[in-house]
């Protein structure tokens, strides 16, 4: 890259035009949009998960390619070059292109075609799969493929069609939409409560045993600013699966922090009523073009079907107490009431930790 921006402008100045993109690697093109779009090598390889001097030599061979200079190094990072504002501008048309045509394939509704979606595991795991039944009967010529992390899709690079996460997207180029709010709130099993009590404040938490999810998403400073100092100190189980969390909570292994619809749709947990809760909103977003994909466009307006907050009031801004949700009948509800998990029993506790309650006070 040093030795390309060391050449003068003037003689690296050529037409771009399709036959110039044509010899080039559309891969080059796609990490030199990013870096075009974040104005930032840094930033660029953060959005790849790649290294930064993978990013400067992918954009170096475009520039070897192509004969021009993409940026110029400024103290405060890069900025594009005319010929690179030109190519940017030829990368973007490349991507509404490739859209264009997969709207056109998809227009056929009757004809197999895919929808790609990532979502939060818990979210993608205790809500969309459950209601998933619906969307593939009125779309059977449909493939959902349900990507479930907590790390974010990169919906500008076509990770996915439509993301469903907890951090709002910020970047331009991106349709963003606030689906809801997701209500958190300690629970214990009655397992748990029968053998160690439930506590009433921090202070009485801190002699408890804490089941703790961590990850990308996730806000880790709720407990510590509830007043749990100490939170590695009490933790017994610490997850970053959400699956995973919400059965070791149900098998009884301590207390652990839920979406308040855990309750009405049929999990046999008790609310800890200590003080704590917090709120975290959920986001949908899309690339602008790709709502002209049919069979993307009807996901969207299913995917907010399932956050409307007079069917599913455990989504509205204010909080609700879990024990004052109603319970609603819905596929979530019937599968998490019916479907056990492999380990069907919890185990006896007292074999573990023995019969003694902890003190409350």
């Amino acid at each position: 890259m040093a030795k390309l921006l060391q050449q003068p402008a003037a003689k690296m100045r050529r037409s771009i035009g399709p036959s110039l993109l044509e010899r080039v690697s559309w891969d080059d093109l796609r990490v030199f949009a990013i870096a075009g779009r974040e104005l930032s090598f840094r930033k660029a390889a953060s959005a790849l998960r790649t290294s930064s001097s993978t990013v400067v030599r992918r954009i170096e061979r475009l520039e070897t390619s192509l004969g021009v200079r993409l940026f110029d190094r400024l103290p405060a990072g890069v900025s594009l070059t005319s010929e690179g504002q030109s190519v940017l501008a030829a990368a973007r048309e490349m991507e509404r292109a490739s859209l264009a045509v997969r709207a056109q394939l998809d227009h056929q509704l009757t004809r197999r075609g895919i929808v790609r979606c990532a979502v939060t595991e818990g979210l993608g795991t205790f809500w969309i799969v459950p209601h998933l039944g619906e969307f593939s009967r009125a779309n059977p010529h449909t493939l959902v493929d349900l990507r479930c992390s907590t790390e974010s899709a990169d919906i500008l690079r076509m990770e996915a069609d439509v993301a469903i996460q907890l951090t709002r997207p910020d970047r331009p180029g991106q349709i963003v939409t606030r689906l809801g709010r997701l209500h958190i709130y300690p629970f214990a099993s009655k397992r748990y409560a029968e053998i160690y009590g439930l506590p009433r404040n921090a202070e009485e938490m801190a002699r408890h045993r804490l089941i703790r999810q961590t990850g990308p998403q996730l806000d880790e400073t709720t407990w510590p600013r509830f007043g749990l100092s100490d939170v590695d100190g009490v933790v017994i189980v610490r997850t970053n699966a959400s699956a995973a969390h919400f059965y070791a909570v149900e098998m009884g292994l301590g207390i652990g922090a839920l979406a308040t619809y855990a309750v009405p749709l049929g999990a046999d947990l008790i609310p800890v009523d200590m003080g704590f809760r917090h709120h975290i909103d959920i986001w949908m977003t899309y690339n602008a073009d790709v709502k002209g994909v049919r069979r993307v466009a009807l996901f969207i307006e299913w995917v907010r079907s399932l956050f409307d907050t007079k069917k599913y009031p455990w989504f509205k801004d204010e909080f609700i107490h879990p024990n004052d949700l109603p319970k609603v009948l819905t596929p979530a509800r019937l599968d998490i009431a019916n479907a056990r998990p492999l380990v069907t029993h919890a185990p006896d506790l007292q074999t573990y930790y023995g019969p003694t309650k902890l003190k409350a006070g």
